[in-house]
């Protein structure tokens, strides 16, 4: 039985962690002979399914450690899943909204249930940090328990309107659409994947589940927990690989898709489903470049701290990681210097050292992009921290790079526009505000940005002018990073969203339902 320990969060950063530490020491050594290397197979209507190419995934800390066996559904078995929850469809948005809840909760507690496996599990399969992969399992369960609420606070979203005439009686409702391909990305794969099952089921939806090809172990335990709470057949089905989520988008059965991954990706879904007889709902948050501004009179030591923990926290690869960072002239080096300070004392390392900070990067691709973004910066910038790969020793067989800083590059230049998804981040100088905010907003993105400031006037320039749908102001615990359900929303604005609304909030289940307008007579 599993101790009372510390509840992780990504915000309560200075709690005693020790007795979980001391915990997780036997826990992994367990998990790695009783859960690692395993067959997994995918779930299809609630039965296991090997239809398609068996495939394996390896640790990016460890290349010779075999995580999970896996099998990439082809298309026979990609047919049957969405035949499954198109058939699953009925029953379960037959249900009062009450009882579906009643079976969410149920998926919540099963998650709890195995909350500490599914942060080993992410530990291992992405490389995750220990309170990185603790603090996401436990967020998974909070996405669910908070969808429930919602869910319950609106009543299932009918309301009564205005009568026309006393015996009209009319309710404006939201309803399910159908069936919903499930499309989670490699990074988040516990509490991204439950963000969107969460809010697509508890609306009356079904799934059709496609995890990152190397995300599957943490997927098929979500999977498993569906079935320890008695989710009905079909309403959540498991199909892993690579190219299956293409042969998954393709299919005419999927009534919608919900799609956390690359802007590229996310709006060639989008225009797939835009062209056919009738727009689908393409419920997608796409990445972003997530500026921080520090201005002259800033807390620099928080400013440092919140800037270097959302820049290499993941080793930088989340969509609200923060990859540049504008800073007033006046107090530039002095800034730079602490940054550097609070970037050397960050550990590298793997999961299994509880002091690790930043891991690995995912894969070799990743590696290859990074040395090829750090020549480009050292053409026309200057490195400030890192811009090596890590290799020999401990680390020996795994993919590990150093957290980069560069300063002074071309205010104009890609890196300071693009998204890159590693540990990299350009610090640009600004003399006024204004003109910071203007580099910041004038990207394709607009997901998250902060401010470090005590001037209530450069509050609110930023909360006025600041483009993006997620903003923080003096956050130490991350610069742009840190949402937690029923606290933050997450909300991805121009390149980084479809519809301008997100997850995590009070306008998340709407995205999953359509409106209907319900109007009696009643006879006299």
């Amino acid at each position: 039985m599993t101790p009372a320990l510390p509840r992780v969060t990504y915000s309560n950063v200075a709690a005693d962690f020790t007795p979980l530490h001391d915990w997780l020491d036997q826990a992994m050594r367990v998990f790695r002979i009783d859960v690692l290397g395993r067959a997994w197979p995918n779930i299809v209507n609630g039965r296991q399914d090997v239809s398609g190419r068996a495939y394996e995934v390896y640790s990016p800390f460890d290349r010779e450690l075999l995580v999970a066996r896996l099998v990439e559904a082809d298309k026979k078995a990609v047919k049957v899943a969405v035949e499954a929850a198109r058939a699953a469809f009925p029953g379960w948005s037959g249900l009062a909204y009450a009882e579906r809840v009643e079976a969410m909760r149920r998926f919540a507690r099963a998650l709890e249930a195995r909350k500490y496996q599914l942060g080993m599990a992410a530990m291992f399969e992405v490389g995750k940090s220990r309170l990185e992969a603790i603090g996401e399992a436990e967020e998974a369960v909070d996405l669910i328990d908070w969808y429930c609420d919602e869910m319950e606070r609106n009543r299932g979203f009918e309301r009564a309107m205005s009568r026309a005439v006393p015996q009209e009686e009319t309710q404006c409702r939201l309803r399910p659409i159908g069936a919903f391909a499930v499309i989670a990305p490699f990074n988040f794969p516990v509490a991204l994947a439950c963000n969107m099952l969460g809010a697509c089921l508890v609306a009356g939806n079904t799934a059709v589940f496609k995890p990152s090809p190397g995300a599957g172990l943490t997927g098929s335990l979500i999977a498993e927990a569906a079935k320890a709470a008695e989710l009905p057949e079909g309403v959540l089905n498991l199909v892993c690989g690579e190219a299956t989520g293409e042969i998954l988008v393709d299919s005419p059965g999927i009534d919608g898709v919900a799609f956390t991954g690359s802007h590229e990706v996310g709006m060639k879904i989008f225009r797939k489903f835009a062209s056919g007889a009738h727009m689908r709902p393409v419920i997608a948050e796409m990445g972003g470049k997530n500026p921080a501004y520090v201005t002259a009179l800033a807390d620099l030591d928080a400013a440092a701290e919140g800037v270097a923990r959302s820049a290499f926290g993941l080793t930088g690869e989340k969509c609200s990681a923060c990859s540049v960072v504008y800073v007033d002239r006046r107090i530039e080096s002095a800034f730079l210097e602490q940054l550097r300070n609070k970037t050397q004392a960050m550990k590298i390392g793997t999961p299994e050292e509880r002091a690790t900070f930043i891991g690995p990067v995912i894969d070799e691709a990743a590696v290859e992009r990074y040395e090829a973004i750090v020549r480009s910066a050292r053409q026309v910038g200057r490195i400030v921290h890192g811009g090596n790969r890590v290799r020999g020793g401990a680390l020996a067989r795994g993919l590990f790079v150093e957290p980069t800083i560069v300063a002074d590059l071309p205010c104009d230049h890609w890196l300071n526009r693009e998204e890159v998804f590693l540990p990299f981040l350009s610090v640009q100088a600004f003399e006024r505000l204004e003109d910071a905010l203007a580099l910041g907003n004038g990207v394709n993105y607009g997901l998250t940005a902060g401010l470090y400031s005590q001037d209530p006037d450069d509050i609110e320039l930023f909360k006025t002018n600041a483009q993006a749908g997620v903003l923080y102001v003096n956050r130490r615990s991350g610069a742009t990073t840190g949402a937690w359900p029923g606290y933050q929303t997450f909300c991805g604005w121009k390149g980084s969203g479809v519809d301008g609304k997100g997850g995590l909030g009070p306008w998340t289940i709407p995205r999953y339902m359509r409106e209907q307008s319900l109007t009696l007579m009643h006879v006299q």
